[in-house]
This record gives C-alpha cells, sequence and structure tokens, in this order.
C-alpha cells in the first residue's frame, strides 16, 4: 500500500494514528537538530517532522532528498506547536518512522510554487509540471467541477449526450477548416469539425429532440487569450421550440452553474437586448454591462458650426465619465494616444471638462458655452464629468467609441471579476455583405432561420433581414450562441441561393441535410456555449489557457510535444501528398 491517506486529509481528529503517505518535495528546511518537508499531493500539503527521535536510517535518507523527489512516508500524526492556519492540514504533522525515495527528480527548470518564476513558454514546455502548481490545478479542478454540474442539468432536463463525429466533410462557410488526408481514398480528405452543427439538426430528425455533448471543435484561425485551435463547446440542440423555449433552458443552466460552483444567485431574468440597440448604446454586440456610459449620438446637434472634423463625420458620438472632470492633460493625451491605436483606429479625442470654473474644451473655437453646456445635457453630464467624443464613418468610429468605453471602465475599476451580469443579446442580422467576394455571408451559419416577419425581404432587401439567433454575453464576453433553425428544405434553398451556392455546390455540399428534410424535420434550435470561456471567465481568468490541460500557445504550436511537426516522406508518399518546398 503506497498511501493510507491523501496528503491533503489529516486533522486534529488523526493524532496518535500511524499513516502512510506518498507525494512529491515540495520544500525541505533543515534546522539543523529537526528537519521538515512539505510533502504535496494533489489534494494538498502535509508537513513531515524529523527529529532526534527519529531512527537514524530515516535521518540519513532524509539527506538524499530534492525538491520533487517521489516519496513514501510512514509514521504518526502528531499535534503541531506552530499551527498553520493557511494549511486545511495545519493544526496537525507526520513524525516520520520511515521514508522511501520512489524515484528521484532533477532540479526541475522553474519553481513549482504558486508564484513561479517561470515564464509562459517555458511553463508550456514542461506543462506536466505546470500542472502541478495550485493555481494551474484549481482550474483543472473548477474544469471538472463544471462539466460534471452541465451534465447533471441537462439530464434532469431530458437531455441525453450523444456523440459525434470529428472525421466529418470540409464547409466553405465560417473559419478555416483543419484538413486530414485519407491514406485509403487518395486526393480525398476529411475535415476536423468546427462544430456538430448539421449532426446535431439530424439527430432531430431522428427524432432524439433534447440533444447535448461536451464536444471537442477545431477551428484554424489566429488566436488569441480567448482562442485555441481546439477548444471545447457545450453543444446542444431542442426540436418543437421557439426561441424563448431554448433561452428559458439555457438561462437556466447557466444560473445552475453560478449557484452551483459560485454560490451566486440571479433572482430576475437576465436581461434582453436587439443587436441593433446594443450597436448603438455600447458600439458592441457583447456589450459589458457592469457599468454605464451609454454612447449619446451628437451627429445632428454639433454639425453646422465650422468644425471641420464633426461637419464631415458620418456619425459623432460619445461618452459621459463621471466624475472625471479633473483628469489632467496628460491623462488625456494618454487617451488620445490610445483612440490612434491602430487596433482602436481613431483620428482623434475631442473632449470638455465640466469643472467647477467653467466648461472647457479642446473645440472652444467653435462651439461657445451655451453650445458646450446644450451638449453636456444631452450627454446627462453634471459638474465634475468628463465627456469623450469621437468623429468619422459609423461602422468605424462605434467599435473605437466602445473600445475607449472599456478603457474607460478597466481605469475607473468598474470591471469587477466579482460582479457578473449577463445578457441576450438577439435579432442579429441573418446576413453581411463582403465588399471583397461582392455577396452575402450568413453571419452565424447557413443553417439559421430568419424571423419569420421578415422572409420576403429575401427577394427585395436580404441585408435587413434579422436571424432568429440570440447569444448570451456575460461581462462583455459572449459565452454562447445559437439560434432557431432553418427546418424546411424549400427555404434552406433559399438561403443557399442568397448566399450564392448554386444548385450543385449545396447538393454537394449539404445535399445529405436536404435530403433529410424530406423526411419530415420537426422545427428546432440549439445553442452552443464556449466551455472554456466559461470556465475562466468564472475562474476570474482573461486567457483560456490553464482551463485547458495541455493547449497551445500563441503561434498555435504544442511547444512541449514539438507539435505540428513534419512527417517521413513515406508517410507523405503513402498519403498522395506532395510537398513544395519554400524558397531559401
Amino acid at each position: 500500500m503506497y498511501r493510507s491517506h491523501t496528503c491533503g486529509e489529516l486533522r486534529i481528529a488523526h493524532v496518535g494514528i500511524n499513516v502512510t503517505l506518498s507525494g512529491w518535495v515540495q520544500r525541505i528546511r533543515n534546522l539543523g537538530a529537526m528537519t521538515f518537508i512539505d510533502l504535496r499531493d494533489r489534494y494538498g500539503i502535509t508537513q513531515i517532522v524529523i527529529d532526534e527521535s527519529c531512527p537514524n536510517e530515516v535521518k540519513e535518507k532524509v539527506k538524499e532528498l530534492g525538491r520533487e523527489y517521489v516519496i513514501q512516508i510512514s509514521g504518526e500524526v502528531v499535534e503541531r506547536t506552530s499551527k498553520n492556519s493557511k494549511l486545511p492540514t495545519g493544526d496537525v504533522e507526520v513524525k516520520a518512522k520511515t521514508v522511501k525515495i520512489l524515484n528521484a527528480s532533477e532540479i526541475p527548470p522553474f519553481t513549482i510554487e504558486d508564484d513561479t518564476d517561470g515564464g509562459d513558454e517555458l511553463r508550456m514546455r514542461y506543462r506536466y509540471l505546470d500542472l502541478r502548481r495550485n493555481p494551474v490545478k484549481s482550474a483543472l479542478l473548477l474544469r471538472h467541477r463544471m462539466a460534471q454540474e452541465v451534465r447533471k442539468y441537462l439530464d434532469e432536463q431530458g437531455f441525453i449526450e450523444v456523440e459525434t463525429p470529428f472525421l466529418i466533410k470540409s464547409t466553405p462557410e465560417g473559419a478555416r477548416d483543419f484538413v486530414v488526408p485519407s491514406r485509403v481514398h487518395p486526393g480525398e480528405f476529411y475535415a476536423l469539425p468546427q462544430s456538430p452543427q448539421t449532426f446535431k439538426q439530424l439527430l432531430m430528425v431522428a427524432g432524439f429532440d433534447k440533444y447535448f455533448q461536451l464536444v471537442k471543435c477545431f477551428r484554424d484561425e489566429d488566436l488569441r487569450a480567448d482562442r485555441q485551435p481546439e477548444f471545447t463547446q457545450i453543444d446542444c440542440e431542442m426540436s418543437f421550440v421557439e426561441r424563448d423555449d431554448v433561452l428559458s433552458t439555457f438561462e437556466g443552466l447557466i444560473k445552475h452553474l453560478f449557484a452551483t460552483v459560485k454560490g451566486i444567485s440571479f433572482d430576475e431574468p437576465f436581461k434582453r437586448m436587439s443587436y441593433s440597440e446594443a450597436m448603438e448604446k455600447y458600439g458592441s454586440d457583447k456589450p459589458d454591462l457592469r457599468f454605464g456610459m451609454e454612447f449619446i449620438e451628437l451627429s445632428a446637434m454639433v454639425k453646422g458650426k465650422g468644425f471641420r472634423l464633426f461637419d464631415e463625420a458620418e456619425y459623432v458620438g460619445g461618452i459621459c465619465v463621471t466624475g472625471c472632470a479633473g483628469y489632467t492633460r496628460k491623462q488625456l493625451d494618454e487617451l488620445t494616444d490610445f483612440v490612434k491605436r491602430p487596433q482602436v483606429g481613431a483620428s482623434g479625442l475631442v473632449y470638455i471638462r465640466y469643472a467647477e470654473d467653467g466648461i472647457k474644451s479642446t473645440i472652444d473655437k467653435f462651439y461657445p458655452p451655451e453650445d458646450l453646456i446644450n451638449i453636456a445635457k444631452a450627454m446627462d453630464a453634471r459638474q465634475g464629468d468628463l465627456m469623450l467624443i469621437l468623429a468619422g464613418p459609423k461602422k468605424k468610429t462605434l467599435p473605437a467609441l466602445s473600445e475607449l468605453r472599456l478603457e474607460m471602465g478597466n481605469r475607473l475599476g468598474l470591471r469587477s471579476r466579482d460582479v457578473f451580469v449577463p445578457l441576450w443579446v438577439v435579432d442579429f442580422p441573418l446576413l453581411e455583405w463582403d465588399d471583397e467576394e461582392q455577396r452575402f455571408f450568413a453571419m452565424h451559419h447557413p443553417f439559421t432561420s430568419p424571423n419569420p416577419d421578415d422572409i420576403h425581404l429575401f427577394k427585395t432587401d436580404p441585408e435587413k433581414i434579422r436571424a432568429n439567433a440570440y447569444d448570451l454575453v456575460i461581462n462583455g464576453v459572449e459565452i454562447g450562441g445559437g439560434s432557431i433553425r432553418i427546418f424546411d428544405r424549400q427555404l434552406q434553398q433559399t438561403m443557399f441561393d442568397t448566399l450564392g451556392f448554386s444548385r450543385d455546390e449545396a447538393e454537394k455540399q449539404f445535399g445529405f441535410l436536404l435530403n433529410a428534410f424530406r423526411y419530415g424535420a420537426p422545427p428546432h434550435g440549439g445553442i452552443a456555449f464556449g466551455f472554456d470561456r466559461l470556465c475562466s471567465l468564472f475562474g476570474g481568468s482573461d486567457s483560456i489557457r490553464d482551463y485547458i490541460a495541455f493547449p497551445k500557445n500563441n503561434a498555435g504550436r504544442d511547444v512541449m510535444i514539438d507539435s505540428p511537426s513534419t512527417i517521413s516522406p513515406q508517410q507523405l508518399d503513402e498519403l498522395s501528398i506532395e510537398v513544395k518546398k519554400r524558397n531559401q
């Protein structure tokens, strides 16, 4: 028996019993007459003590130990004279009677402690060591608990978990596919699924009216802190439902997770906001509602005063920042530099300070005090407030103003990780026009149903069609999204026609789905949540990496196993693949 108890299990009630523990040496403190070892396993840390009364062979064996050695100790649980209130096991220690080295360890490349000296790349190269650290271990334990609660809730709601294929057909819409060459079928390729979308719809045709899956998905796209080439979705679909049925069911799931995992209750239904309202008020389809600063459009009232920037702008709008009229010139210059960054893209920043000694602005030359007072009234500004205004093309200025709003929220400490404000964003556009390709693309995917009231617009004005789609946003992060699906073959064909698919292309790509619709497809809809993002939100992190056991870096590489990597010429031949050599 390697152990009778874990290293996080012992308490004052265990005093006087003999135990056997196994784990890793976290730290050794040699005080001369006494030596203390912090022994660690997944469950916690127990202090081991070796004093003069311990057997000589134990004292000699301890001299051989180093950090991260795997050892087994046996001894008596005793009460500590100097207790450690920071450890659950801090009331006791184990007086060693035997010590056995199960495996030695080289000196780790970084300290395996909560505050480590290892950089991101180094820790990812030795991820198996990084996983021993409490913050990463706790993140994965949180992920495990959330997965269990997801399954528990959905099972109680009558959903069944069904696995769908990983080797599927490449589709032209959405992000780039990862493709897998077929050895048996030379020149042909599988694709890894970006989502199980068509398969879960087929499950609805098959009569499995409540489906879910915690499923791996794959997208070959540029990476960010909240993106990985492979990620996990809580993928769900329901039959015989309308939009409100779906929102109610999965609002219940999110409330269940908050209640059971974080002890947070939401008594009121989640707020709902249309896409157009979100864009007009916050410049984003995933607004952070932990704070205000709604946009105020000023275009009509500021034009015609001789200020060229405003006169020529399609859109002029701003935010009112409470209590910041005292911002210094240096602080305002910093904000101007911020909005001019390429990632934000504004040409400049206009400010109005409503100070105690009067109202002052960078545009005093064009707007007398009474005009500035009217602007302040329009923005609901009070004495002591700061107004920040941007101008330019509307599609460019709204997102820039959104970035400025979030920056002010950060600077003023208004985006607490301990506050959660969920929001359903609904009524997205069904289609978006691509100038480069001169055709429409589906904003979500080609299987999203149009709002029934807008179907007639396919013939006259497709860009105005609203989708019967919805996203769940929490604290400015898109946590999940879905839609009521098209289940009528003719309407699906109309959608493909609008997207520029020829009949042959639609048949080649999605003929299996169109054929399934011939045999009694029920009304259905669903949603998919980004499980990694949800975990990082619950864990209070901006990055999803620590909530994935073995993540990729920002370049999409696994530096631990050195992947992706080349394969042998023999494998390439078997797959009928010829690799073009790059010019040196």
